[in-house]
């Protein structure tokens, strides 16, 4: 009998021990400090919404030095089309106009064009002719060298000093290309006319660019998902405060603001609507329904117009896409790119 009472007593010891070591085990994982711990990899969505970003909405301007020839305009029937990006000259490579011409020179020798076309390199012999006007050998081809124009700033990322605007790729108008910038300044902006959007007339802000020695950064790479670079004169943002970044999974349907100038240098607040959210990739910056629901940017504005791409969009206090398109037969819809678009691309060291 005494036996028996003995096994039971150890046996109820060994379980009251077992359970004081996993006790203490649990509570030793909880209390070590978090670098002698594993804690689970974050995701992209959990690193993009623990961040801030100071949101824009004021008018900038850009200009910008297109890397290549660009051909807008032959004279020609047969050879080099509206649209070749000129890449090599006589085996010379060629980074700008300047590198074609002075590789024609005055001799009017034949000269061998390579130029790429829908990603392929294509050949071309072309002789120059004489004109008679401006006494010099010309190819009969029109070549882009500069593009400016205004829109709008989205963000200031203070970690990094990198900014974000457009929320689109600045595009060739007559070819439809996606220019790929040598070098480009982020220039001081004012707003001095509205053109008001009407169905099938899509609007405009018209603009002045001031402090030309004085930009407020460089234009480092132009894509699909806008135009990005470094801030040199953070003094802009001065007075800005910074606010989380709203993702995707996020975002709603229903009340929302944009960010933007249509007077002067003045970031004023105008009410909008998401009426659809949509998370594909494949979008072209259109990841966002909007309409416009502000009475006084319907009778300023008419709605969305050109030059308010790149206004940020701002949802229960997040930072959460940007304005890009407008729909023509009704301005006061359009569309918008999702914040973590422009965040991926706004990382410069990737150009």
């Amino acid at each position: 009998m005494k036996v028996k009472v003995d096994m039971r007593r150890r046996i109820v010891k060994s379980i009251v021990i077992f359970y004081i070591v996993i006790l203490f085990a649990a509570l030793l994982g909880f209390l070590l400090p978090a670098e002698l711990t594993e804690p689970a990899e974050k995701t992209n969505t959990e690193i993009v919404s623990q961040k801030t970003l100071i949101p824009g909405g004021f008018s900038v301007g850009m200009q910008m030095d297109v890397k290549g020839a660009l051909i807008v305009g032959v004279e020609q029937e047969s050879g080099p089309e509206i649209g070749d990006m000129i890449v090599k000259v006589n085996d010379n490579d060629v980074s700008g106009p300047e590198d074609v011409m002075g590789i024609v020179g005055d001799s009017g020798e034949p000269v061998e064009l390579t130029v790429v076309r829908n990603q392929k390199r294509l050949q071309f012999q072309v002789t120059p002719y004489f004109d008679a006007d401006s006494q010099t050998y010309k190819l009969g081809l029109w070549i882009k060298e500069k593009i400016a124009g205004i829109g709008t700033l989205t963000f200031f990322d203070p970690e990094t000093s990198n900014f974000a605007a457009l929320g689109h790729g600045i595009y060739e108008p007559e070819t439809g290309t996606l220019l790929e910038t040598k070098k480009g300044k982020l220039l001081h902006t004012r707003v001095e006319q509205v053109n008001q959007g009407r169905a099938g007339s899509p609007g405009s802000l018209s603009g002045r660019i001031y402090n030309f020695e004085t930009p407020i950064g460089d234009i480092i790479k132009n894509t699909d998902a806008g135009v990005y670079g470094t801030v040199s004169d953070e003094s802009v943002f001065a007075n800005h405060q910074p606010l989380p970044v709203g993702t995707a999974k996020t975002i709603k349907e229903g009340n929302a603001v944009i960010l933007t100038t249509i007077d002067g240098t003045q970031v004023e607040t105008f009410s909008i609507e998401i009426t659809k959210v949509s998370q594909s990739v494949l979008s072209n910056s259109r990841n966002l329904k909007l309409k416009v629901t502000d009475q006084r940017l319907l009778e300023n504005c008419g709605g969305i117009v050109q030059g308010m791409s790149g206004s940020p969009i701002i949802q229960d206090g997040k930072i959460v896409g940007a304005v890009t398109h407008v729909l023509v037969n009704d301005p006061t819809r359009g569309y918008g790119i999702l914040i973590e678009e422009m965040l991926e691309a706004a990382d410069v060291t990737n150009h």
